[in-house]
């Protein structure tokens, strides 16, 4: 996942100016174990009604209510409905539930964190809790959104090479242009890259854009768009045809070229869990956990996939339809490396990064009433907090990550499945603490 020399750069500056940067360093040097704070989060193996009471008053302690999520207030503004929804008949429930503290240390997102999962598989909730409880306990995991962008790749068709190359000749000549036109469409889009891609007779122009808040898919169309209007407008030389997308971007899909470099937010999360926190809470070895990522890796490779992780995409995707997000991204989002090593003490180091992120605090199904309580619950909803959000993201990952590769080290994968995931005939009302 290698990044250009020049948005290296920018990465680098963008770290340095970062007004925590010092802190964060500090916090990372001196991270020591947590236990829960005021209080265990309350968590139970079945749902009850008073397993879910004590869960939201435990959050309204904390400054967290929720009124559309629990019902208590019905949604009925159909109007503001519009450009999220066509043939509109009514609401999906998915069931939510909560995990953590998840404690993270990064550069926009720093504490604990009560992560809103939406989803019907049963395990998965309480699965990606325990990742959340081991890191903790081991003082918190280090998440840092390093670098984004957000592409649209046009393709122009020409009746031969020669035409090809006096039209690039002419674009290359255009990027004040370009510029002006983007400040002009939109208020948050900016332009930091284009790149050429040719094929025979065929161009494709990789526009690369900073969003942001925003996920930002639509806005880069939008002002590529307005390029292109222009492009064709003013060439010299005239394309057979064109279209705004070459299906090249990578939109909506695991692509090498994405996971090679980055499309919204790259993030890269790590943690080190002591050998006795992963043998109570994880209940494994290290050396059961590093030989099963190792022997996990050489099977994800035979299989073809891009990328070498686990189960990246159940919580992204439980988290996107929380809050809001365009849950199809969550097949680019879900890219990623997994790592994990044996440290000579015998703890466990543990890392993950996720190049195509694409998230957003505005915009898009974030104001929908559930949506949002879910960012207000993670303090993620409106503008400033894009950044933050996809940190969680990486963090909320890796704790999945811990705990899949635990309970398969193990043996305990399918017993966990076996309890959580099928329908009981008798459910046990207690609540448990730990």
């Amino acid at each position: 996942m290698s990044t250009s020399s020049d948005r290296a750069n920018k990465a680098a500056r963008f770290l340095h100016k970062v007004k925590n940067v010092d802190q964060l360093m500090e916090k990372i040097k001196g991270k020591k174990p947590n236990s829960h704070p005021n209080g265990k989060f309350p968590i139970e193996g079945h749902v009850t009604k008073e397993g879910t009471e004590k869960r939201l008053e435990y959050l309204k302690h904390h400054g967290k209510e929720f009124q559309y999520l629990t019902g208590d207030k019905t949604f009925s503004d159909l109007e503001s409905l519009h450009g999220n929804i066509e043939n509109f008949i009514g609401f999906s429930m998915v069931p939510t539930g909560v995990i953590g503290p998840l404690n993270i240390i990064g550069t926009d997102a720093n504490g604990d964190f009560y992560v809103p999962l939406a989803t019907s598989e049963g395990a998965l909730v309480a699965s990606y809790g325990r990742g959340a409880r081991a890191s903790r306990m081991a003082g918190g995991i280090t998440s840092i959104c390093i670098i984004e962008g957000v592409q649209r790749s046009p393709v122009f068709k020409f009746d031969n090479i020669a035409s090809l190359g006096e039209f690039v000749m002419w674009v290359l000549k255009q990027a004040e242009k370009f510029h002006e036109i983007v400040a002009v469409t939109s208020r948050h889009a900016q332009l930091i890259d284009m790149k050429t891609n040719i094929e025979g007779n065929h161009l494709i122009l990789t526009f690369d854009y900073l969003t942001g808040d925003a996920a930002g898919q639509n806005m880069v169309t939008l002002v590529t768009d307005a390029i292109c209007q222009y492009i064709v407008r003013e060439s010299p030389v005239k394309p057979v045809f064109w279209f705004i997308e070459s299906n090249y971007s990578g939109d909506k899909k695991a692509t090498a070229l994405s996971f090679s470099s980055v499309r919204g937010k790259k993030v890269t999360a790590e943690v080190e869990i002591p050998q006795d926190i992963v043998k109570s809470v994880l209940r494994t070895t290290t050396q059961n956990m590093v030989n099963y990522w190792q022997s996990s890796t050489l099977g994800v490779i035979q299989s073809g996939a891009i990328g070498a992780q686990g189960h990246v995409a159940n919580g992204l995707c439980a988290l996107f339809i929380a809050t809001g997000q365009d849950a199809a991204c969550t097949a680019e989002a879900a890219v990623g490396i997994t790592r994990m090593e044996m440290k000579a003490n015998g703890d466990l180091y543990a890392c993950l990064t996720l190049p195509n992120l694409v998230v957003g605090t505005v915009g898009g199904g974030t104001s929908l009433p559930t949506q949002r309580e879910c960012l207000e619950l993670l303090d993620c909803y409106g503008a400033g907090k894009g950044r933050k959000f996809a940190e969680i993201c990486g963090a909320l990952a890796l704790a999945g990550e811990l705990s899949i590769a635990a309970a398969l080290s193990a043996g305990h994968f399918s017993q966990a499945h076996k309890k959580f995931g099928r329908k009981q005939k008798e459910k046990s009302t207690t609540v448990l603490d730990k």
